[in-house]
């Protein structure tokens, strides 16, 4: 087996992971290989070593080839120009004594914190069975920490690269019956609706502790939401609420949590106005029927410039049916 230090040449430790994040990582469906390094990355204390050794990661990877490099291929939502492929292997399986279908993924990006989640995907998924791939939930890197290293449009990114990689090693799982277009399309978006539903029931104790809505909302007796009381010295946030109305929720909560993370780096929030880290809990009709990245996009699409602004935002978007 592969050694922990062998992931990160920039920083080698005993890995001390509490009881919590143990729980967390069970529950996850990783592979083996992602299990590692998500307690690998997960261990390193200093955003910044983890940030180099993702651009380690990057630099490692081996090239993609330009053949392969085809819209097909491309992955979308990215800030980033991002290619993925998968190659289907047969094997035994050394337990069984059956053959099975492995992947090898491959891929590429012009950027080069992009190109290093390229590779740890790459690293994690290659080597196993489309069933295995389809288990695993994107929240593992928010256990590994390395969302606090990403910005919104970034993260994004990572979703739409996992998403295109699972949907690719689904073609292979053996069903009755080959699939085509359409139904590859529709088991995207069961997975997504999956990862939401799952995502919604750990929050729902949240969200139910305080109020939905917040006292700074007006609502219609229809309970769409058309106005908001604006924050003296928070243009960040009048902003944001101002743009999110345009999706007439029913639901809307903004918290600003920049205090917790004050003067971090990279953030043009914080520097104009001490505004950089929010989170979002929002209930609109608009995300009915939509998988998790679309209602993020969706979000991102309507608060526009402002998402420049922003170094983290974590989203919890909800249909009217799913409270």
């Amino acid at each position: 087996m592969t050694s922990q230090s062998s992931f990160f040449p920039v920083f080698s430790r005993t890995l001390h992971l509490n009881a919590k994040s143990l729980e967390d990582i069970d529950s996850l469906g990783l592979t083996p290989q992602l299990e590692q390094m998500t307690k690998a990355f997960g261990s390193i204390p200093d955003e910044k070593i983890r940030y180099k050794q993702l651009l380690y990661m990057a630099n490692q990877l081996k090239p993609m080839d330009p053949n392969l490099m085809t819209p097909e291929n491309k992955v979308p939502g990215c800030l980033s120009t991002v290619y993925v492929e998968c190659i289907p292997e047969k094997k035994m399986n050394d337990e069984t004594g059956e053959e099975v279908t492995v992947m090898t993924y491959v891929g590429d990006s012009d950027g080069l914190l992009t190109k290093g989640l390229v590779a740890l995907l790459i690293r994690g998924l290659s080597g196993c069975t489309p069933e295995q791939i389809q288990k695993v939930s994107p929240e593992f890197i928010s256990v590994a920490k390395i969302t606090q290293s990403l910005t919104p449009g970034r993260n994004n990114g990572f979703l739409n690269m996992l998403a295109v990689m699972k949907n690719k090693a689904s073609k292979y799982i053996v069903t009755t019956d080959g699939l085509d277009d359409d139904d590859d399309d529709d088991d995207d978006g069961r997975d997504d609706k999956s990862l939401v539903s799952s995502s919604s029931s750990q929050e729902d104790e949240k969200e139910s502790s305080s109020s939905s809505s917040g006292d700074d909302v007006t609502q219609q007796d229809d309970a769409i939401i058309t106005s908001f009381e604006e924050k003296p010295g928070k243009p960040m946030y009048n902003e944001m609420m101002s743009s999110l109305l345009k999706l007439k929720p029913t639901q809307l909560l903004l918290e600003d949590n920049s205090d917790q993370h004050a003067g971090h780096a990279g953030s043009k929030g914080w520097e104009e106005s001490g505004e950089s880290h929010f989170q979002l809990t929002i209930v609109a009709d608009a995300f009915e029927g939509l998988s998790l990245v679309k209602r993020h996009q969706l979000i991102y699409l309507v608060l526009g410039d402002t998402m420049q602004k922003i170094h983290a935002l974590q989203i919890h978007a909800k249909a009217p049916s799913e409270v």
